[in-house]
């Protein structure tokens, strides 16, 4: 039951999205030639052609259909954007008729960032992670830096980390009570996270792993009648990996292509051996100055190990997998990429970050944040000028 307090709690962290994305869209929308030193002469163009929200336009435009793609103003090839997962589209598709699609490419994220950190309130609240939610919960609004970003223009990620926070929400509530309503909502928001981003699969390996662990990890004489027994229990979650076949049998009615997802080009960026990140040859490498990246991949490992100090075992498993598959990835955008991990790394971080200390910290670099998102948002733009051949 929600009480008052709750009700409060989740007006006051919709009232702290909307501003913090407000803040991000105002000189944008009125033009500002200078403005802290950076030029918004561009107006809010620039949040419409930011990458890759017009992208999952095309997708919501063709349903991944060749044909259709030719008839649209871009140059990709359609195998392009078979690297694409096609809920973000659809939830677009749904609204367009009411917005049109460019207002429903950012409006669809701004919501789905709002869930987010309701459903991060929720899970730290629900179990009891932090003495202080709310402020917990603003602070995830806002870091790290990256995450403003991309919760302010068209992008996937708000609504792959709602998916995957809430999965995770009810595994837990399920390992608790061994409801089973708590695995199917599980499972259902695993299939929603996979039909959204590629990497929602490895919330499936995560959870499997935990699974097994925990069964390896009980005492007991027949490990086989144990395995046998879970695996009945968790069975909801082998429709993860049935979804992404789902998507594979709708791209082999689309290009004529079962396996059109590896055959992208070069979107997947996964290399071996791993931290070719740190290799300046790779495409989408391409720099020298990677500092940040180490710094990136210490706090997402530290913040590992220390939920799996703090006994919170499946968000451990999530943040390892997960970083774990990214030391595969060859692209200087890796903070984006392990944006999924972030908020469970607050929680393991969560009495530095709730602390005094912390707060003036964040108020000295809240203007450094800023501009780091403005800064790349002006510059981070798709070479579609016009941008309402595609509304």
């Amino acid at each position: 039951m929600l009480t008052r307090k709750t009700y409060r709690d989740l007006l006051i962290i919709t009232a702290a999205t909307l501003i913090s994305v407000f803040l991000i869209w105002i000189p944008h929308i009125l033009k500002l030639p200078n403005f802290l030193g950076l030029d918004f002469s561009q107006g809010f163009q620039t949040i419409y052609r930011n990458f890759d929200g017009l992208e999952y336009v095309f997708i919501a435009k063709t349903l991944y259909f060749p044909n259709a793609f030719a008839a649209l103003p871009q140059s990709m090839p359609a195998e392009y954007f078979a690297a694409h997962f096609p809920g973000y589209s659809l939830l677009m598709l749904a609204v367009a008729p009411i917005f049109g699609y460019l207002k429903s490419m950012i409006l669809v994220p701004l919501l789905f960032t709002t869930l987010s950190a309701f459903a991060f309130y929720f899970l730290i609240r629900d179990f009891k992670l932090t003495n202080h939610p709310l402020l917990l919960s603003i602070i995830f609004l806002i870091l790290p830096a990256r995450w403003l970003i991309v919760h302010s223009v068209g992008s996937a990620e708000p609504i792959f980390i709602f998916f995957t926070i809430s999965a995770l929400y009810f595994f837990m509530k399920y390992e608790q009570v061994m409801k089973p309503s708590y695995i199917y909502a599980a499972a259902a928001f695993g299939i929603l996270a996979q039909f959204t981003r590629p990497p929602g699969i490895l919330l499936f390996f995560a959870l499997s792993a935990y699974i097994l662990w925990k069964i390896i990890r009980e005492k007991g004489s027949n490990i086989v009648n144990q395995i046998g027994k879970n695996i009945a229990s968790y069975w909801p979650l082998l429709l993860i990996p049935g979804s992404l076949l789902t998507i594979f049998y709708w791209y082999s009615i689309s290009y004529g292509d079962f396996f059109a997802y590896f055959h992208s080009g070069d979107n997947i960026h996964l290399s071996f051996p791993p931290f070719q990140v740190f290799n300046k040859g790779q495409a989408w490498v391409g720099d020298i100055w990677l500092e940040d990246i180490i710094y990136i991949l210490i706090l997402g490992f530290l913040g590992g190990l220390m939920l799996i100090k703090q006994k919170l075992h499946p968000l451990a498993f999530f943040v390892l997998t997960y970083l774990g598959a990214s030391t595969l990835v060859a692209h200087r955008d890796v903070s984006r990429y392990i944006l999924p991990i972030f908020p469970f790394v607050l929680i393991a971080f969560e009495k530095v970050l709730v602390s005094k200390e912390f707060r003036i910290v964040l108020i000295i670099v809240a203007l450094a944040i800023y501009l780091y998102a403005q800064n790349f948002i002006l510059l981070n733009t798709a070479p579609y000028p016009n941008t309402q051949l595609f509304d």
